[in-house]
């Protein structure tokens, strides 16, 4: 009988193709199972990533590429594999059929109904942050607020409202 070893990134995006009602993320050596995103969810991760562009007067030459729901490994030593609801490239990440290894810039995830301790546990901002990305923004729909994280920084705000990211780029959340 022979072995063959999976990578947990080809269960994930196995559990994808087949069209499963539920999302896969690999976290610190843990699997995480979480429900399909509902539609309040999904209008507001399009709202938000619509209104990105780059900020005004700035010279950064960032992009402001975003990419939704996209399979990340992280470079943490358990090398986890998230997939955020909203991920902001300064560069145009490659097309892949595989998770990306590519760190992105800033990272927006929004709270569903029953999964708060995902995005605000943990490994939530403060998987992020740690992992290096610069800007983590979790935005609550049903209340109305959003956390802004940023190294030693945490800010609360009202929704609706104009951040500007680390990156050089703008979003309304």
């Amino acid at each position: 009988m022979t072995s063959t070893a999976v990578d947990m990134s080809d269960i994930i995006l196995q559990a994808d193709a087949s069209g499963a009602p539920y999302r896969l993320e690999h976290v610190r050596g843990r699997l995480k199972v979480e429900a399909s995103p509902a539609s309040r969810h999904q209008m507001t991760a399009k709202e938000i990533e619509a209104s990105l562009r780059p900020l005004e007067g700035t010279t950064s030459g960032c992009a402001c590429y975003s990419l939704q729901d996209v399979l990340i490994r992280f470079p943490d030593r358990d090398r986890s594999l998230k997939r955020p609801d909203i991920a902001v490239f300064c560069e145009k990440p490659p097309k892949s059929d595989e998770a990306l290894n590519v760190l992105p810039d800033a990272v927006i995830e929004i709270i569903s109904l029953s999964y708060e301790e995902k995005d605000l546990g943990e490994d939530g901002a403060p998987f992020y942050l740690a992992c290096g990305v610069r800007d983590v923004i979790i935005v609550d729909p049903r209340a109305g607020t959003a956390r802004h994280y940023r190294p030693g920084r945490t800010d609360m705000l009202a929704t609706p409202a104009r951040i500007d990211l680390s990156c050089g780029c703008q979003v309304e959340v």
